[in-house]
Protein backbone atom coordinates (compact mmCIF):
# COMPACT_ATOMS: atom_id res chain seq x y z
CA UNK A 1 0.00 0.00 0.00
CA UNK A 2 1.51 3.25 -0.73
CA UNK A 3 1.20 6.40 1.94
CA UNK A 4 -0.50 8.05 -0.92
CA UNK A 5 -4.25 5.70 -0.31
CA UNK A 6 -3.68 5.80 3.18
CA UNK A 7 -3.54 9.72 3.79
CA UNK A 8 -6.60 9.78 1.41
CA UNK A 9 -8.59 7.48 3.58
CA UNK A 10 -7.43 9.37 6.88
CA UNK A 11 -8.63 12.62 5.14
CA UNK A 12 -12.20 11.14 3.93
CA UNK A 13 -12.76 11.23 8.16
CA UNK A 14 -12.33 14.63 8.31
CA UNK A 15 -9.62 17.69 7.18
CA UNK A 16 -6.29 17.45 9.17
CA UNK A 17 -2.93 18.46 9.43
CA UNK A 18 0.51 16.43 9.02
CA UNK A 19 1.12 15.46 12.46
CA UNK A 20 -2.46 14.48 12.71
CA UNK A 21 -2.50 12.21 9.99
CA UNK A 22 1.11 10.63 10.57
CA UNK A 23 -0.25 9.71 14.42
CA UNK A 24 -3.74 8.30 12.84
CA UNK A 25 -1.85 6.13 10.27
CA UNK A 26 0.26 4.72 12.67
CA UNK A 27 -2.92 4.09 15.16
CA UNK A 28 -4.72 2.56 12.67
CA UNK A 29 -1.63 0.45 11.20
CA UNK A 30 -0.73 -0.45 15.03
CA UNK A 31 2.47 1.37 14.39
CA UNK A 32 3.64 -1.53 12.13
CA UNK A 33 4.34 0.99 9.50
CA UNK A 34 5.62 3.97 11.05
CA UNK A 35 5.98 7.70 9.36
CA UNK A 36 8.42 10.14 9.40
CA UNK A 37 6.90 13.66 9.37
CA UNK A 38 8.70 14.25 6.25
CA UNK A 39 7.17 11.64 4.29
CA UNK A 40 3.41 12.63 5.22
CA UNK A 41 4.33 16.07 3.81
CA UNK A 42 6.02 15.10 0.61
CA UNK A 43 2.88 13.05 0.11
CA UNK A 44 0.80 16.19 1.33
CA UNK A 45 2.53 17.99 -1.35
CA UNK A 46 2.08 15.79 -4.77
CA UNK A 47 -1.84 15.02 -3.76
CA UNK A 48 -1.95 19.30 -3.75
CA UNK A 49 -0.26 19.19 -6.75
CA UNK A 50 -2.22 16.72 -8.20
CA UNK A 51 -5.83 17.93 -6.96
CA UNK A 52 -6.33 15.40 -4.64
CA UNK A 53 -6.51 17.18 -1.54
CA UNK A 54 -6.65 21.44 -0.77
CA UNK A 55 -6.24 23.30 1.80
CA UNK A 56 -8.19 24.46 4.63
CA UNK A 57 -9.32 28.05 4.82
CA UNK A 58 -6.94 29.69 7.56
CA UNK A 59 -9.56 29.59 10.42
CA UNK A 60 -9.25 27.91 13.84
CA UNK A 61 -6.94 26.82 16.10
CA UNK A 62 -4.81 25.08 13.61
CA UNK A 63 -4.15 27.73 11.70
CA UNK A 64 -3.23 30.37 14.42
CA UNK A 65 -0.36 28.01 14.93
CA UNK A 66 0.44 27.88 11.70
CA UNK A 67 -0.21 24.01 10.73
CA UNK A 68 -2.19 23.88 7.30
CA UNK A 69 -5.21 21.84 7.45
CA UNK A 70 -5.94 19.55 4.62
CA UNK A 71 -9.35 17.99 3.08
CA UNK A 72 -10.45 15.72 0.68
CA UNK A 73 -11.23 17.13 -2.63
CA UNK A 74 -13.97 15.23 -4.93
CA UNK A 75 -10.90 14.13 -7.40
CA UNK A 76 -9.56 12.78 -4.61
CA UNK A 77 -12.51 10.90 -3.14
CA UNK A 78 -13.27 9.31 -6.51
CA UNK A 79 -9.37 7.80 -6.58
CA UNK A 80 -9.95 6.73 -3.33
CA UNK A 81 -13.23 4.98 -3.83
CA UNK A 82 -11.09 3.30 -7.00
CA UNK A 83 -8.06 2.04 -4.82
CA UNK A 84 -10.77 0.28 -2.34
CA UNK A 85 -12.60 -1.72 -4.98
CA UNK A 86 -9.87 -2.50 -6.94
CA UNK A 87 -8.74 -5.73 -5.61
CA UNK A 88 -4.32 -6.35 -4.49
CA UNK A 89 -2.72 -8.29 -7.12
CA UNK A 90 0.73 -9.84 -6.76
CA UNK A 91 2.32 -7.44 -8.88
CA UNK A 92 1.47 -4.90 -6.71
CA UNK A 93 3.20 -6.55 -3.74
CA UNK A 94 7.20 -6.21 -3.12
CA UNK A 95 9.14 -8.98 -3.93
CA UNK A 96 9.37 -12.10 -1.08
CA UNK A 97 13.14 -11.19 0.10
CA UNK A 98 13.26 -14.60 2.14
CA UNK A 99 12.22 -16.68 -1.06
CA UNK A 100 14.71 -15.25 -2.75
CA UNK A 101 17.51 -15.39 -0.31
CA UNK A 102 16.81 -19.15 0.03
CA UNK A 103 16.78 -19.60 -3.33
CA UNK A 104 20.46 -17.99 -3.76
CA UNK A 105 21.12 -20.11 -0.57
CA UNK A 106 20.27 -23.45 -2.11
CA UNK A 107 22.76 -22.48 -4.98
CA UNK A 108 25.56 -20.41 -3.92
CA UNK A 109 28.80 -22.23 -2.77
CA UNK A 110 29.93 -21.88 0.60
CA UNK A 111 26.28 -21.56 1.95
CA UNK A 112 24.68 -23.74 4.20
CA UNK A 113 21.11 -23.18 3.01
CA UNK A 114 19.62 -25.25 6.17
CA UNK A 115 21.33 -22.81 8.40
CA UNK A 116 20.18 -20.33 6.47
CA UNK A 117 16.14 -21.81 6.94
CA UNK A 118 16.79 -22.57 10.65
CA UNK A 119 18.12 -19.01 11.74
CA UNK A 120 15.34 -17.60 9.80
CA UNK A 121 12.47 -19.74 11.71
CA UNK A 122 14.21 -19.28 14.56
CA UNK A 123 12.98 -16.00 14.25
CA UNK A 124 10.45 -15.77 12.56
CA UNK A 125 8.75 -18.60 15.33
CA UNK A 126 9.87 -15.39 17.88
CA UNK A 127 8.05 -13.21 16.20
CA UNK A 128 5.30 -14.80 16.29
CA UNK A 129 5.19 -14.91 19.44
CA UNK A 130 5.64 -11.45 19.91
CA UNK A 131 2.75 -10.60 18.10
CA UNK A 132 0.37 -13.81 19.78
CA UNK A 133 1.28 -11.57 23.23
CA UNK A 134 -0.02 -7.98 21.46
CA UNK A 135 -2.63 -9.58 20.23
CA UNK A 136 -3.71 -10.49 23.96
CA UNK A 137 -3.01 -7.39 25.07
CA UNK A 138 -5.40 -5.75 22.29
CA UNK A 139 -7.96 -3.51 23.39
CA UNK A 140 -10.74 -5.66 21.68
CA UNK A 141 -12.76 -2.59 20.21
CA UNK A 142 -9.96 -1.57 18.22
CA UNK A 143 -10.81 -3.79 15.35
CA UNK A 144 -8.53 -1.99 12.79
CA UNK A 145 -5.22 -2.73 15.43
CA UNK A 146 -7.24 -6.38 15.24
CA UNK A 147 -7.06 -6.91 11.89
CA UNK A 148 -3.56 -5.80 11.42
CA UNK A 149 -2.25 -7.96 13.97
CA UNK A 150 -4.60 -11.03 12.58
CA UNK A 151 -3.04 -10.75 9.17
CA UNK A 152 0.89 -10.32 10.95
CA UNK A 153 -0.14 -13.64 12.61
CA UNK A 154 -1.47 -15.61 9.62
CA UNK A 155 1.53 -14.43 7.36
CA UNK A 156 4.24 -15.41 10.21
CA UNK A 157 2.54 -19.02 10.53
CA UNK A 158 2.51 -19.12 6.99
CA UNK A 159 5.80 -18.39 6.82
CA UNK A 160 6.63 -20.94 9.54
CA UNK A 161 4.83 -24.07 7.74
CA UNK A 162 6.82 -22.60 4.39
CA UNK A 163 10.28 -22.64 6.24
CA UNK A 164 9.50 -26.45 7.72
CA UNK A 165 8.62 -27.42 4.06
CA UNK A 166 11.91 -26.20 2.98
CA UNK A 167 13.95 -27.70 5.88
CA UNK A 168 12.26 -30.78 5.05
CA UNK A 169 13.30 -30.97 1.11
CA UNK A 170 16.76 -29.66 1.61
CA UNK A 171 16.90 -32.93 4.26
CA UNK A 172 16.21 -34.47 1.37
CA UNK A 173 19.04 -33.37 -0.54
CA UNK A 174 22.80 -35.02 -0.54
CA UNK A 175 25.04 -32.36 1.19
CA UNK A 176 27.20 -30.62 -1.24
CA UNK A 177 31.28 -32.00 -1.00
CA UNK A 178 34.24 -31.04 -1.85
CA UNK A 179 34.69 -27.03 -3.05
CA UNK A 180 31.14 -26.56 -2.62
CA UNK A 181 30.68 -27.56 0.38
CA UNK A 182 29.18 -25.25 2.66
CA UNK A 183 31.67 -23.49 5.14
CA UNK A 184 29.32 -22.43 7.60
CA UNK A 185 28.73 -26.05 8.92
CA UNK A 186 32.25 -25.93 9.78
CA UNK A 187 33.06 -23.54 12.70
CA UNK A 188 37.19 -22.29 13.10
CA UNK A 189 38.10 -24.77 15.42
CA UNK A 190 36.71 -27.70 13.51
CA UNK A 191 38.84 -26.48 10.82
CA UNK A 192 41.91 -26.26 13.03
CA UNK A 193 41.47 -29.88 14.79
CA UNK A 194 41.01 -31.45 11.02
CA UNK A 195 44.23 -30.07 9.79
CA UNK A 196 46.02 -30.79 12.68
CA UNK A 197 44.91 -33.99 12.40
CA UNK A 198 45.90 -34.34 8.49
CA UNK A 199 49.15 -33.14 9.49
CA UNK A 200 50.20 -35.84 12.34
CA UNK A 201 48.69 -38.47 10.70
CA UNK A 202 51.78 -41.06 8.83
Amino acid sequence: MSIKYGLLALLEREPMYGYQLRSEFERSTGATWPLNIGQVYTTLSRLHRDGLVEEVGDSGASAEQGKVVYRLTDRGRADLVRWFITPVTQDDRPRDELAIKVALAVTTPGVDARAVVQAQRTATVRHLQELTRLKARADGEDLAWLLVLDSMIFRAEAEVRWLDHSETRLARMPRPSGRGAARTATTEPQIQEETETREVTP
